[in-house]
């Protein structure tokens, strides 16, 4: 366990009058005990509160040999986890649980406990986790290298019989050459027209002369996410496939520019914004400038209009506008970046200068 995590989140605790919580979130319990645990459909929680129980309730299909720093409560499939949980739980305080904790346990625990009062408590961990420490920096730092080198490779093999999903499959085997254990998303490579949707789902489209070519991919590397966007183009670029290159290029550096502990996320985004409405182009950029990432590859919070919160020292967040030309084509640019005590650092080296390949 990394005690210095769990002091944090105690701190926040009390900070917020929340003397107990119930934790289930894969990445935030992999956060707090360095282990990875997918239980699938059987409950798996960690329950801690102020006066310093740390209890990890897991079915006994999932041993834990290790030391992870909580006491471990087994059950097997011929018991009732919540049971396990009821002797810990305060009746009479207020009791925070994971928003994404699966309602057939949370209505279980609401039943044997009818009188208690119960509120989404994730923005505890949420907002601990939005800081990274020395160690996360250094591993966001060394998953985005691999990234670079990812990328680097898979621009460089594109030729004219490539097709959307056979470049995802490529990346795949790019990666575990690289050391990457998995994708933090499932790759997103858009050709042409098919760039006018943000979240294209990659297909079998062939490529073909004058397409533009969206490659939005991340790996996760030692257990933290990578992410990033580059835009390049197949055979030629016309000049309006140029313009608008150059402009998402601009909203990008503008963002990061904006970037320094104190600002508010929103100028951010109106940085890299204002660039593309100034230009005509404002409803074609259709989605937020970015989000905050780490063990998630989206975390709390994001870089929108209408997040009015400050950017801290140590938060690791994306920007990456886009525009959007529906039948035509699509760009969009991607960095991660280091929120520094004076600026930003950008994670992501890859060229961004403008590629006819």
């Amino acid at each position: 366990m990394n005690e210095k995590r769990l002091q944090k989140i105690l701190e926040n605790m009390k900070n917020n009058n929340i003397t107990q919580l119930i934790v289930t979130s894969p990445s935030s319990i992999y956060y707090l005990t360095g282990k990875w645990i997918e239980s699938g459909e059987r409950m798996c929680a960690i329950f801690i509160n102020s006066k310093g129980l740390k209890k990890l309730i897991i079915n006994e299909l999932f041993p834990i040999t290790e030391d992870v720093g909580f006491d471990i409560i087994n059950f097997n499939d011929n018991e009732n986890p919540i049971e396990k949980l009821l002797p810990f739980i305060d009746k009479e305080s207020v009791l925070g649980v994971d928003k994404n904790w699966q309602a057939s346990f949370l209505i279980k625990l609401m039943e044997s406990i009818k009188t208690i009062s119960i509120i989404n408590g994730s923005f505890i961990i949420d907002e601990t986790r939005m800081v990274k420490a020395a160690d996360e920096i250094q591993l966001m730092e060394a998953a985005s290298k691999v990234n670079d080198k990812a990328i680097e490779e898979l621009i460089e093999s594109i030729d004219k019989e490539s097709t959307e999903i056979n470049l995802a499959k490529r990346l795949g085997k790019i990666y575990q050459n690289l050391g990457t254990e998995q994708f933090s998303f499932e790759p997103l490579i858009a050709f042409g027209k098919n760039g006018a949707e943000p979240h294209h789902s990659t297909d079998s489209s062939v490529l073909k002369k004058g397409d533009s070519i969206i490659i939005d991919i991340g790996g996760k590397t030692n257990g933290y996410c990578s992410d990033m966007t580059r835009t390049v183009f197949f055979g030629e670029a016309s000049e309006r496939q140029k313009e608008v290159y150059n402009l998402v290029l601009e909203a990008n550096l503008k963002g990061i520019q904006a970037v320094k502990p104190g600002v508010k996320f929103s100028d951010i985004d109106n940085a890299a914004r204002s660039v593309i409405e100034q230009a005509g182009y404002g409803k074609y950029f259709t989605h937020r400038t970015g989000h905050n990432i780490g063990i998630d590859v989206h975390e709390p919070t994001d870089v929108s209009a209408v997040n009015h919160s400050e950017v801290k020292e140590g938060m690791i967040f994306s920007i990456e506008p886009g525009i959007y030309l529906p039948n035509e084509f699509g760009v969009r640019i991607e960095d991660l970046v280091l929120v520094t005590k004076d600026g930003c650092k950008v994670l992501n080296n890859y060229t961004k200068e403008l590629k006819v390949l």
